[in-house]
């Protein structure tokens, strides 16, 4: 599902810098990623979505070489195949939430139809947040915006789920909800789903962890060969 060969990205200002040699992540697996602040997990998912471009190396997701897109083609792409739960929610404030979870089908070419808006009710009262589809995204607590975040990555069924601590506002009893709506999501829809997170409680409940310090040591080695 995810190739990763030979990236590297850094920021045009700063010294940060990210290198992975390589990392794949197959189809239906459900892979955690760890590491201090600031090492790039965040730029990780960001590369793999399209949002950022790596400097060198390539980054395909289902085959799609998505470091070679442009614009319009990485933003189609992602709409259509990725469910990106960012950490700071990227809710828009002059929507109702349940404006904002339907978005993705109002900003593409996905059919927007009564099915579809079940399905988001469907979502919205499966996280506890049915009751608040008419408020704006700005009267909603942290937790809550968070869990209508994840209600929108979900919604059109996405084949990768990008989860950027989707667990990291919320209370104990709700992690173990949006961690098994996440992957529910990854079995229905023979998906695959990277979750950054620094909740090491949860790690036992995915397939296999990755350790952002690998890669640093793995950089470090190649710089002294």
């Amino acid at each position: 599902m995810i190739a990763i060969d030979g990236l590297s990205f850094g920021y045009r200002e700063g010294e940060f810098r990210l290198a992975i040699p390589a990392l794949r992540v197959d189809r239906g697996e459900k892979l955690a990623v760890i590491g201090p602040s600031g090492s790039g997990k965040t730029t990780l998912l960001n590369l793999i979505a399209g949002i950022l471009t790596p400097r060198a190396g390539k980054v395909a997701v289902a085959g799609t070489e998505v470091s070679t897109l442009g614009d319009a083609g990485r933003r189609d792409f992602r709409i259509r195949h990725i469910g990106f739960v960012f950490q700071d929610f990227e809710l828009l404030d002059y929507l109702n939430v349940l404006d904002n979870i339907l978005h993705p089908y109002r900003i593409s070419a996905l059919r927007l139809d009564r099915g579809v808006r079940e399905r988001a009710e469907g979502l919205a009262e499966r996280l506890g947040v049915g009751d608040k589809l008419k408020r704006q995204a700005n009267d909603l607590s942290q937790g809550e915006k968070q869990r209508v975040a994840i209600c929108r990555a979900l919604l059109p069924g996405p084949r990768l789920i990008l989860a950027d601590e989707a667990t990291g506002n919320l209370d104990p009893r709700n992690k173990g909800r949006i961690l098994d709506l996440l992957f529910d999501s990854v079995d229905a829809h023979s998906a695959t789903l990277l979750a950054v997170t620094h909740d090491h409680e949860l790690l036992p409940r995915f397939d296999r962890v990755v350790d952002f310090a690998d890669f640093q040591a793995e950089s470090q080695i190649g710089a002294a060969a």
